[in-house]
This record gives C-alpha cells, sequence and structure tokens, in this order.
C-alpha cells in the first residue's frame, strides 16, 4: 500500500527518521512474536499500539531555525549567541542520585563502577561552561506541581558569591541581572493576565415550565432526584446524554449486568443452593455468562475469580432464602400511574420471591456496596418504592401481593444483605411520602438545584461540568432561573 499500484516493496515508508523507527519497533515484534502467545485482532491492535507508543522520534531539523533545544552533551560542544539554562532547581540541575537496590558506596567502589557523585561533578562542569557564553538567561520554576521548588546549589552560590564582592560592585551587578529578568517575568505575567474577567457562575437551580418536566421517572432514578436534581434537568428535560466512550470499556455497571444474570439464570433453572452439585453448576454458569457478555479475556479471568469468592456465601444464605419463600419473579418490570398526578413510576424487581401465605420478598443483588438502612430512609428509596408498588399490584407477573420484607444482597469486597427498613418506613408511608415529594416537584418555584445532597464532596456527576461547578461550591446558594 505504501509503494503505491506500480512499486515493489514498501516505497518510502521506512526512509525518513520515524519510518526508521516503527521499523526497529517491528522488527523487534517479530524477533519476540513467540512470547506473545496467541492473540485476537483487538489484543493485537492493543498490544501494537502499546509497543509503537514506546518509540520516540526527535527532528531536530524541525522548529525556528534560530532556536535549538539542547541536552548537556549538545551543549558541550557547541556555542550559542543566547543561552536559556533551564530547570535550574536542586534534583533537576545536577539532577538527584538515584539510590542503588544492589550495590553500596563501597561496592560501587570496590567494583570500579562510577559513585554517585560523579554525575554531579558532570553536571557542574557543564553548568559552568553553559555559563560562560555571551548571554546567558538563568531560569528555574518557583513551584513544581504542588511544592515549592529549591534553588540549584551553582544558583545560590553564585548569587551569594556576588553578593559578597562589595569592593568589586558584586551586589549592583547582581540587582541589574535580577532587573533584567523581573522585566521579561513582568512581561510574561502580563501577557497571561486577562483582559477582563468573567464573572464567576452561580449555582444552578433551573425552574421549567410544569409541562416541560418529566412525565415519568424509574425507581434508580429518585434517588438522583434526591441528591442531584440538575442531573435530572440534564437528562430528561434537555435530553443531553452522557456519550458511550469510543472504546469500549470492561466497566462496573457491565460486571453489574454480568452478575446479574448469572444469578438470573442460576436461580431460574440451576439446582437447589443446599444441592451438593450447586457450587460447581453455579460456578459454570458464571464462566459460561462472563465469556459470552465479557470480550476483554483479562477481565474475563478477574470477574470469575471475585465471583467465585462470593459463591459459598451465596449458596449458604440462598439455602436460607430458599426455605422460606419460593423464587417466582426474575427481572420482573412494574410500572405505577400516582393519583391525581400526570406520572408514572417504573421499576424492575431482580427477583421475587413468594411465600407459603401469599406475601412476597424483594431481592436487589449489588456488586458494589448495599446502601445502609439510613440512607434507604432518606436517600435511596429504590427497594422501598419497589415494595409499596408490588403492594398496588404493580407487577403484573406477580399479582397484587403484600410485600413482607425487602433485602439487598451485596456481592461486592465485603458481601452482607441489608434490608429495608420497613419498621420505620412502611411502603404505604413511603408511597403518601413519595406522592408529596413528586407532587412538589410539579409545581413552578421548585428548581432543579445542581449537587444539592450529595453524599462526599468529592462525589461527582456527569453534568458538573453542565452546571459550571467549581466556579461555584457545594456551599454556595442557588441561583433560581425560571425558564420559558
Amino acid at each position: 500500500m505504501a509503494a503505491g499500484p506500480d512499486a515493489a516493496g514498501s516505497g518510502g515508508l521506512w526512509d525518513e527518521a520515524a519510518g526508521r523507527e516503527a521499523k526497529r519497533i517491528c522488527d523487534t515484534l517479530v524477533q519476540n512474536a513467540d512470547a506473545g502467545g496467541v492473540l485476537g485482532p483487538r489484543d493485537y491492535a492493543k498490544l501494537f499500539g502499546a509497543v509503537l507508543n514506546t518509540g520516540e522520534v526527535r527532528d531536530r531539523d524541525k522548529g525556528h531555525p534560530q532556536v535549538l533545544f539542547w541536552g548537556t552533551l549538545e551543549a558541550r560542544v557547541q556555542s550559542a549567541d543566547l543561552v536559556i539554562l533551564g530547570g535550574m532547581n536542586e534534583g533537576s540541575w545536577p539532577e538527584a542520585a538515584k539510590p542503588d537496590p544492589w550495590l553500596n558506596r563501597k561496592m560501587r567502589l570496590d567494583a570500579g563502577l562510577l559513585l554517585p557523585e560523579r554525575r554531579i561533578g558532570l553536571a557542574a562542569h557543564d553548568f559552568q561552561q553553559a555559563v560562560a557564553g555571551k548571554e546567558v538567561w538563568i531560569t528555574r520554576a518557583q513551584r513544581s506541581e504542588e511544592a515549592e521548588t529549591v534553588p540549584s546549589r551553582w544558583v545560590n552560590r553564585l548569587t551569594n558569591l556576588l553578593g559578597g564582592l562589595h569592593e568589586a560592585g558584586g551586589p549592583e551587578l547582581l540587582a541589574r541581572m535580577q532587573a533584567r529578568g523581573d522585566r521579561w517575568l513582568a512581561m510574561a505575567t502580563q501577557l497571561s493576565t486577562p483582559d477582563q474577567r468573567t464573572a464567576p457562575a452561580l449555582r444552578p437551580s433551573p425552574r421549567p415550565p410544569v409541562s416541560a418536566r418529566p412525565k415519568g421517572l424509574s425507581v434508580t432514578q429518585i434517588k438522583t432526584l434526591i441528591r442531584d436534581p440538575y442531573a435530572i434537568y440534564a437528562r430528561s428535560i434537555l435530553g443531553l446524554k452522557p456519550l458511550d466512550p469510543l472504546t469500549p470499556e470492561a466497566d462496573a455497571p457491565l460486571r453489574g449486568i454480568i452478575v446479574h444474570k448469572i444469578l438470573e439464570r442460576f436461580v431460574r433453572s440451576g439446582p437447589a443452593p443446599d444441592d451438593p452439585d450447586a457450587r460447581s453448576a453455579l460456578l459454570q454458569v458464571a464462566r459460561d455468562t462472563i465469556d459470552e457478555m465479557c470480550p476483554w479475556p483479562a477481565y474475563r479471568v478477574l470477574w470469575l475469580a471475585r465471583f467465585t469468592r462470593v459463591i459459598d456465601i451465596f449458596l449458604t444464605e440462598d439455602t436460607a432464602r430458599r426455605a422460606i419463600a419460593t423464587p417466582e419473579g426474575f427481572e420482573a418490570e412494574g410500572a405505577l400511574r400516582l393519583t391525581g398526578l400526570d406520572f408514572e413510576i417504573k421499576g424492575r424487581a431482580d427477583r421475587i420471591d413468594r411465600c407459603a401465605n401469599g406475601h412476597v420478598i424483594l431481592y436487589d443483588y449489588k456488586t458494589g456496596a448495599p446502601p445502609s438502612q439510613k440512607e434507604q430512609g432518606r436517600f435511596d428509596l429504590q427497594l422501598l418504592l419497589l415494595a409499596a408498588m408490588a403492594d398496588r399490584a404493580a407487577f403484573k407477573s406477580i399479582g397484587k401481593a403484600r410485600t413482607e420484607a425487602a433485602v439487598y444482597i451485596g456481592l461486592g469486597s465485603d458481601p452482607k444483605c441489608i434490608a429495608a427498613p420497613f419498621d420505620e418506613h412502611p411502603p404505604d408511608k413511603v408511597w403518601a411520602e413519595f406522592h408529596d415529594l413528586i407532587g412538589d416537584w410539579m409545581r413552578q418555584p421548585r428548581g432543579y438545584t445542581a449537587r444539592l445532597a450529595h453524599m462526599k464532596r468529592t462525589d461527582t456527576g456527569d453534568y458538573d461540568h453542565l452546571s459550571r461547578f467549581g466556579e461555584w461550591g457545594d456551599g454556595d446558594g442557588i441561583a433560581p432561573e425560571d425558564l420559558t
């Protein structure tokens, strides 16, 4: 392809510096191909891209013809009309000596190897040569990331030397040098200073017309409505949804979907959890499901290992769950309209078990940390709302049934089950409060405030940039804005 239709070979693909470096890398891959094993097209593309990115090509001929960037080796044998010494800080020039994990100073000396101080001596020699140019600028950064830097020892010695030569006019020369530098610093500061400042944004709280507000939400979105109403405004009213990454990734949501599918298949058609073959059967279902739904070989191994750690706990607890109820509903979907309001709540129950008395128990699988009972009472209303919906025949697959309990089944690093707080928040009370909550959101004065009740200040949202979070903080007041 590089040679074209009328030529043989690769044409001029490998002729320039970049081509020669690419060919060197490709030759290295060929020489070590046997160590890679069998790779699919996607994995090979990632490997090839990662190895190719290790190559570095420097073209000293490009750029301004009178501006050259030299290392210390190049500067030793060349000169210039103006020399700018950069990075004159301790740790950069001279570079900090790297500790040798294998040989101490005595062992290096006995072996005839160079001591770390030799590099400092070479750096001093390079500085002495460079500073003797016709015109020299000595520069350094006062801060590195978040810490103050220390001037190079040679800058300190030069400053102290000139400051002490009173009879030779050293202090005056030093002041003139610093004044010339201050002039350039002042110009650089002026360039980086904006001509005018834009006032920072206030914490948004848009108030769209009631007719434009969402006419329905899922039970999982109610938590977002309580904690970050602005996210509901951006997603459901403005229609702005986060874009999928250009390259799909093995992320936590995908792992959650896979674990849900594993347990649905096992509970629906697998052996009883107390069966001697239950563990091997569940492990086989997990292996097949992960292979089917996860295209990344490394994550297949990782996620299977993580799931294997909770298999025994799940089977033991599920034996107790099967003793009081029988699984009947899987990924059951339900919907219910609120009386007197133009609003519908939707939800999906991961699993619904039927008790002997006809009552039901709801279960929700969590690959992360399940919410505490206090969180469920105020913010994470998912299970409580599902229970209230089941009491009102929202799930057609099971009909109307009283919810006896609702439980989160944790399957993360700290697997544990947390029940919904029915004692303090019975489903009837939750439904009445939810009706009032949605009714309040259907009033014009209620605004969709950004980051209204995040759990932590460090929590991030998909729409923080849209609300210009950072120009305002979580402790700032709100700026209501009526929209038409």
